[in-house]
């Protein structure tokens, strides 16, 4: 579903937003001298719906699998991005092998998976930020 629109690639995403003990995964990113926090997930492939991609991109960047729930918020860029609550039923944490981390020539800077505290997602670059606050809204105690 990519299509190129003044040069910008628009293609929908589905992302897994899992929590755990009053953390959430992440994934952090440090590209060209920045650094920021964006959910697993990435782009729907052809025959996909977001809830797969969330699923795929979830074991190739976590090494985990999950089961998806509910949508909780859908966020329009370059596309229809969907943030999906999702639950770990199997894997190891950390252990993911998909090309952001076997390809170093794709130049897209590093990827570090972690988990954050609930609390501390208004305090972080979040991306997008309006999901991160909802999630934080959603499970603060």
């Amino acid at each position: 579903m990519s299509n190129i629109s003044a040069g910008i690639n628009v293609r929908d995403r589905g992302s897994a937003i899992i929590v755990e003990k009053n953390k959430v995964a992440v994934i952090k990113r440090i590209r060209d001298e920045s650094v920021y926090y964006v959910f697993p997930g990435g782009g729907v492939e052809t025959g996909e719906t977001p809830e797969l991609a969330a699923k795929r991109e979830t074991l190739e960047e976590l090494g985990v699998e999950v089961n998806v729930n509910e949508c909780i918020s859908k966020v329009n860029y370059y596309g229809t991005q969907y943030f999906f609550l999702a639950e770990i039923t199997k894997g190891t944490f950390g252990t993911g092998q998909g090309e952001e981390y076997t390809d170093d020539s794709r130049g897209r800077g590093t990827y570090l998976p972690m988990w954050v505290d609930i609390e501390s997602l208004s305090l972080i670059e979040i991306k997008p930020r309006e999901v991160g606050l909802k999630v934080q809204t959603l499970f603060s105690n």
